[in-house]
């Protein structure tokens, strides 16, 4: 019963979100936009889709509940931050944060770590460093990682320019952004957080580590696209609900905090690959007019435990072969008295002039203008309709649907899945569907996109 509840109030939020309709603010990706920071290490619960509920560690901003993953950091290009780790752990067990790509990073109290300074038992710790170069990081433990990071102690670090107008990946042109989205993997074995919790520390063994759980920003699916916050999730604040308008720009900032490799899947078109480990991809870091050169293209693609990747995505729609926003079809009829008029355009160069205006948006693929659907629409009364399905195959169309059906794609969006390409990890505990697993909307044009 849960999980049908938790599926059906998945769908029903997105529904939601998209009728909310909110202004764009300039964090797509919610998150802590303060460079003095308190992280809390302490002990919590997650809840997962199938009704499971899963014993954890996390980082907690200042004395609020436990967090997986920790807060979202956000800090500009060139400011000081200093972050103090205060240890709430149960167990007597000593904590500590190592941030990878962060430079001369210094400290404050503590004790000596393996690794790094870490925070003693009740006792806490203070990092210092310049967040000197833009791009996507991850903060871990490390303290014990093997164990420390499978029981949730991870976060996201994102560093920006200034000013809430710049929408650059980088210090180049062609990083620029419209949206952003976060996508924190992880995975975990419910068996070791169940030897923790039972206090049979001394039994866990890593060689017989076997996940059975993946996790996108925290949360397995279909929760991932329940919206930011949700008050049933209290431990897991944040989502993964990519959207965007045709032609827009969407901003992926990839970051494996787990131990597996998740071959990331996004249908419907190539994204290009700007920066690994927060570094552009170019041939001369030191020219700015040089852009992201090397830039990558791909389909899937997996990131290394550890590490940290951005793109670049967008749809247009080009090269499907029809028009997607269902305009007329060329009128096979040479221009009228008045040619050459407005109106009178061969918009895809097929040598035939039509009278029907491209979509506003500016952003139609004019190859494809006019073209008609490209099969015979079944009649509703022989097929079975998705939930998402607006009645119309046309961006932003809608038409008849029988009674009880759709209904949860308000502004008639294309709406399809980006996931693990691991197909066992689109489950949670076997229960299918799940996992590392959330839906891509492309928006009408028009139709505000909310915050993330």
């Amino acid at each position: 019963m849960r999980r049908y509840l938790h599926t059906s109030v998945g769908i029903i939020a997105v529904a939601l979100l998209l009728l909310a309709g909110a202004g764009r603010l300039w964090a797509d990706i919610p998150g802590v936009m303060d460079n003095t920071v308190t992280l809390t290490a302490k002990e919590g619960y997650i809840s997962t889709p199938e009704a499971n509920s899963i014993y954890m560690w996390g980082y907690a901003l200042d004395d609020g509940p436990m967090q997986y993953p920790g807060p979202t950091l956000v800090f500009t290009k060139g400011q000081n931050v200093e972050i103090t780790l205060v240890n709430d752990l149960p167990g007597g067990r000593n904590v500590s944060i190592v941030f990878p790509g962060q430079d001369n990073v210094t400290f404050v109290g503590g004790v000596t770590g393996l690794i790094t300074q870490e925070a003693p038992p009740g006792g806490q710790v203070t990092y210092k460093f310049t967040a000197s170069e833009l791009g996507t990081y991850l903060y871990s433990s490390g303290t014990n990682p093997e164990l420390q990071v499978e029981m949730g102690l991870v976060g996201a670090i994102l560093v920006k320019h200034a000013g809430p107008m710049t929408m650059k990946a980088y210090e180049h042109d062609d990083t620029s952004y419209d949206h952003e989205v976060l996508f924190l993997e992880t995975e975990i074995d419910p068996w070791v957080h169940w030897l923790i919790e039972s206090g049979q520390e001394a039994l866990v063994d890593n060689t017989e580590w076997f996940p059975v759980y993946w996790f996108l920003n925290g949360r397995c699916a279909p929760d991932t696209m329940l919206p930011a916050g949700w008050p049933l999730l209290p431990s897991q604040p944040y989502n993964c609900m990519p959207m965007i308008h045709p032609g827009d720009k969407l901003l992926l900032r990839i970051i494996n905090a787990g131990r597996d490799f998740h071959p990331f899947h996004t249908h419907g078109n190539n994204f290009s690959v700007i920066a690994r480990d927060a570094r552009i991809l170019t041939s001369d870091a030191a020219d700015p007019t040089v852009g992201s050169d090397l830039a990558e293209s791909h389909f899937t693609i997996t990131v290394s435990p550890g590490g940290t990747l951005d793109a670049i995505f967008t749809w247009t729609g080009k090269g499907l072969g029809w028009d997607i926003y269902g305009h007329e079809q060329d009128r096979d009829e040479p221009p009228l008295g008045n040619f050459p008029g407005p109106e009178d355009v061969d918009h895809n160069g097929n040598g035939v002039i039509d009278d029907v205006p491209m979509d506003p948006s500016g952003t139609e693929n004019a190859e494809d203008h006019g073209k008609p659907f490209p099969v015979v629409m079944p009649d509703v009364k022989d097929v079975t309709l998705g939930t998402m399905y607006s009645g119309s195959p046309y961006l932003g169309g809608t038409g008849h649907l029988p009674p009880g059906e759709g209904g949860f794609n308000p502004t008639a969006g294309f709406v399809y899945m980006w996931h693990s390409h691991k197909e066992k990890e689109m489950v949670n505990n076997d229960v299918f569907p799940g996992g590392m697993m959330t839906m891509f909307i492309v928006v009408p044009p028009g139709v505000p996109i909310p915050m993330h």
